[in-house]
Parts: C-alpha cells; structure tokens; sequence
C-alpha cells in the first residue's frame, strides 16, 4: 500500500472514531500489551543444546539487564485499564437494563473465544513432535512458553466477574494482603504456597486501582502520589528487604517477583499505574493524530491475538532458523552483551511472524460479534476492517 493509501487509510480511522471514546486509555491499553510482549522477547531465550531446546534468560548471567524488566513488566497497567474498563463497562450496562450473566458473558467471550485456536494448535503441534520423537524436555519447555500467557487471562476474567463487588474495594485492602502474605512467607518461614493467594490479591491492586479511576476518585496528584510512594518502596524493598531487582522471574533465582507477584512486584505495579494516569492526557493529545491513532486501534483490534501468539511467533522462528544451525541471538546461552545485540536485531523477524500470526487467527477474537443492530461492530472497527481490505467488510 502507497503511503498515501496509508494516510488516507488512518484518517478514515481518525474521522470513523467516536468523540466520546478515550483514546488516552486505549493507547494505556496498546503500550501494556506491546511492553509485555517485547520483554518476553527480549528477555526469553530457548537455547539449541544437543538436539533438546531448553529456556534461559539473560538476567541471569548478566543481572545489570533488571531494568529491562521495569520498562516492559507493564501487567499492572494492563489490569488498571482492565478494571477501569470493566467497571465503565458493568456500570453502562446496568444502566442499559442488561443482566450481570449476560454482561459477564459477553465480556468473558471476548477474552477466551480467541483461546481455542491456540490450544487447537499446540495440541496438534505436541502430537507431531512426540510422532516424530521430539525431545520431552523440549516439548515441556515450548508447551510452558506457549501457554505462559493464559494465566494472565485466567486472572483477568476471575477479576472481571467480581466487578460488581470490588468496584467499592479500596486498593489498599488487597495491598495489606500481599504484606501479610510476604511478611509470613519470608518472614516466618511459612509455606511457599501462600504465596499464591498474592496472584488474586496482588493485582486485584491495580484493579480496583483502575475501578478507582472509574469514580474520579484519582487525580493528577494521585498519579504523583502513587508513582513516587509506589517507586521509592520499590527501591527500598531491593535495597533492604531481600526482594530481586528483576521484575519478571530469572531462572535459578531463590525469589521470583512475578510467579507468584511479590509485594516488591505490586507496589512497583502501583508506580506504574500513577505513570500510566500521568500520561493519559499527553497521550490523548497524541492520539490526534491519526497515523498513532491508527496504529493504537490496530493493536487493540488485535490486542487478544497478539498476546496470546507472541510467544509462539518466537517459536516459530526459533524452531525455522534451527535449519541453518545455532543462530546466535536466537539459540545460544544469553551470557554475553553480544547476544542482546544479536537478540536486538531478532526483534523484527518475530514482529514479522507475529503479524502472520495475527492475519491467520485475528477472525477468532473478532468471530464473536454477531449480525443485529446490538452486536454490530463500532465504526471504528468496520472503518478500519475497509482501510485494511478485509474479508470482514461485510459485517458492516
């Protein structure tokens, strides 16, 4: 497509768009998504040992690369918008005289219809290889990668059918439970397993964070507060509590912040969300500008199938370039600055097969809309659905 087809296309888009619509948050929603993605890119190796594949990461060998992690470790801004929106979302429908069951419904049909392509794939793809005597190791190890991102959404639609009942929840209660939880876990040398009750409670924070948001109730000054509390708690948490400074898990590490989250891992997530409130109005300034809003509505059309089929875009390169031998970059350990470099340079050829990705299975997370004047596509969607010359035009 010409660059002028490509301008005209995204005013389309920009002119297509809903005055009332938040572009702020929608563009919170876009960066969440490609920041998690991106650091699992750059942070997740499967290294070619023999003829097994196995996981690594460069955290390990090289623990100055944390900060990696506070960048692109962006759940928590995933769940405030998340809580945000579903709390807007349950109070419209009320509103609208729609019942919880079929608000829930619909909202959860969103998150899972797009699961099945995925889980239809990797069971043909771990049949294939065991047929063809495939190493179990290495299929232990891409079936963990390939299904890592369905915890998130398992946590996300637990979260979600509690609407109703923590709109009113003070973020601080579900705070004080990760306290208590690591205060007994590291403190008193409790069992490991409480520590999963941190993944309810721990980003039920930014959850309620973001239902909080939905009642005005957070400010400007608020987004201050919770970044410079939330960041220098953080700080003081590595410094003098023991706690990693890697936001994600690191192989061999005695303590993980993120499986399951840390009460290092959810103050951090509250610095971040009073970022993401800082940035809502600088980015809504910047989404008048069609080009980025385009590239914003794309991602969250697209949002469900691009974090559910990162990790096997990865893969799939992984695997296709182990037919020209160990790639540096893509199969070697990840112990040096020259393999983040050569990682770097991978970054647009799992984008690529990402995109074939989301061109094969983008019908899945949209296949839920049906005909009728209640359920058809916003105008934003068909808009975008002619500019891209889908099959899907129709619809509209």
């Amino acid at each position: 497509m010409r660059k002028g087809a490509l301008a005209t296309a995204a005013e389309r888009i920009d002119a297509a768009t809903p005055a009332r619509r938040d572009r702020g948050v929608d563009a919170l929603r876009a960066l969440a998504i490609l920041g998690v993605v991106l650091g699992h890119w750059l942070v997740t190796a499967l290294v070619a040992d023999g003829g097994t594949l196995h996981t690594s990461s460069p955290l390990a060998p090289m623990p100055w690369l944390a900060p990696v992690s506070w960048a692109f470790q962006t759940l928590a801004v995933f769940f405030l918008v998340g809580g945000h929106l579903a709390t807007r979302s349950y109070a419209s429908a009320r509103a609208r005289g729609t019942t919880y069951g079929r608000w829930l419904g619909t909202r959860l049909t969103r998150l899972f219809k797009p699961v099945a392509a995925v889980l239809g794939l990797w069971a043909v793809a771990v049949v294939g290889l065991l047929l063809t005597g495939a190493d179990m190791g290495t299929v232990h190890a891409l079936l963990k990668l390939a299904l890592s991102p369905l915890w998130f959404l398992l946590v996300l639609a637990g979260l979600t059918a509690l609407t109703p009942l923590v709109t009113r929840v003070n973020p601080l209660w579900p705070l004080a439970v990760v306290l208590h939880v690591d205060l007994v876990r590291f403190g008193f040398g409790g069992p490991p397993w409480l520590g999963w009750v941190n993944v309810a409670a721990g980003w039920l924070v930014p959850f309620t964070l973001g239902a909080a948001w939905t009642r005005g109730e957070l400010t400007r000054r608020s987004g201050w507060v919770l970044l410079t509390l939330g960041a220098a708690t953080t700080a003081a948490l590595v410094a003098w509590g023991g706690y990693p400074a890697s936001m994600v898990g690191v192989p061999g590490a005695r303590i993980s912040n993120l499986d399951p989250p840390t009460l290092a891992a959810v103050v951090f997530g509250t610095a971040q969300c009073g970022l993401a409130l800082l940035l809502r109005e600088p980015l809504r300034r910047a989404m008048r500008r069609p080009v980025l809003w385009a590239g914003v509505a794309f991602v969250n059309l697209s949002a469900m199938t691009v974090f559910l089929w990162h990790q096997t875009a990865l893969m799939s390169v992984t695997a296709t370039g182990l037919l020209m031998g160990r790639l540096p970059g893509l199969h070697t350990r990840p112990d040096d600055v020259t393999w983040v470099a050569f990682r770097l340079a991978w970054l647009p050829v799992f984008a690529l097969a990402l995109a074939v990705c989301r061109a094969a299975f983008h019908s899945c997370e949209q296949g839920h809309r049906r005909a009728g004047p209640a359920h058809r596509p916003s105008r934003v969607v068909r808009t975008h659905r002619r500019a891209a010359g889908g099959k899907e035009a129709r619809r509209a």
